[in-house]
């Protein structure tokens, strides 16, 4: 195992990828809020095949926590990351503090169109804001070649996708593939904020989705209809849980359809106890 090495100034980032560039190295580039987990590690590992070079970052990102969020709680590990990233291995790991990521004044800020303000965006208002400000900041550092996102957050990389074309950032942004726990709970550093019967009732996101999969093949095409049973399957196997939505929407627009046809992409976002879990699949 090789310790990656640690900076932790835009200065030394900067200075770094460089360096790198100019001796013609390709760097791929994982960008992380830390506590790791096998989704993490899928995409470093994909970032290590397909490139000279490797940095991951993490950095707990203010700017995308709205007001009575877990900004304080989100779970903070970085000694065990630093192992996992050795395993990789990760040529650097970056991590920032805040006051070097944003100015006290600071007043510049990335927004993409309609696509922040649908899903996530209606309950997380400034979420993407805060996210597209972060990821633009970090691709000015690092230089990346290729940035690798899981689909999990499918909204997310949408957006990132968007604001990477709209101005012309150069960086390639790869969706990386869902990786799931044995019983199919969509693997988040969230997960850890679960009690044992709030983890069981986790499960029911992921067979929702399951359900909606089988009805489409099954030649059922109403979107309402689709989503209604969805949302009738958490609330029946999680009664206490808080559905924030259950949509079924166009894969690059995000927007509701009435119909499932072409690309289309089921998502939901479910609180169960104290933790929002968001979870998505392809139709």
């Amino acid at each position: 195992m090789t310790t990656p090495l640690l900076l932790t100034t835009p200065a030394e980032m900067s200075a770094w990828s460089r360096e790198r560039l100019k001796a013609g190295k390709s760097i791929g580039f994982v960008p992380t809020m830390g506590a790791l987990h096998a989704g993490h590690k899928s995409l470093l590992d994909r970032a290590r095949k397909e490139n000279d070079m490797v940095v991951a970052s993490i950095f707990v990102n203010p700017t995308q926590f709205g007001p009575g969020e877990d900004f304080e709680r989100y779970p903070r590990s970085f000694e065990a990351d630093e192992h996992l990233c050795a395993g990789i291995p990760v040529d650097v790991l970056f991590h920032p503090a805040p006051k070097d990521m944003y100015a006290a004044d600071a007043r510049t800020f990335v927004e993409v169109g309609s696509l922040q303000d649908v899903l996530c965006g209606m309950s997380r208002p400034g979420h993407f804001r805060g996210v597209a400000t972060v990821v633009i900041k970090l691709f000015a550092l690092v230089r990346p070649d290729r940035a690798y996102f899981g689909r999990k957050d499918a909204q997310q990389v949408r957006i990132l996708e968007v604001m990477t074309r709209d101005l012309n950032l150069g960086v390639q942004i790869v969706p990386c593939e869902i990786v799931r726990e044995a019983d199919g709970l969509a693997m988040s550093s969230r997960n850890r904020f679960l009690a044992p019967l709030e983890r069981k009732q986790a499960q029911c996101l992921y067979q929702a989705l399951q359900h909606c999969i089988k009805r489409v093949a099954a030649g059922e095409t109403a979107a309402m209809k689709l989503s209604g049973e969805m949302a009738e399957l958490i609330d029946k196997a999680a009664p206490n849980a808080e559905i924030d939505y259950v949509a079924i929407v166009d894969l690059d627009t995000l927007t509701d359809v009435a119909k499932v046809s072409g690309a289309c992409l089921a998502a939901l976002a479910v609180k169960i106890g104290a933790t929002r879990l968001i979870d998505n699949a392809r139709l």
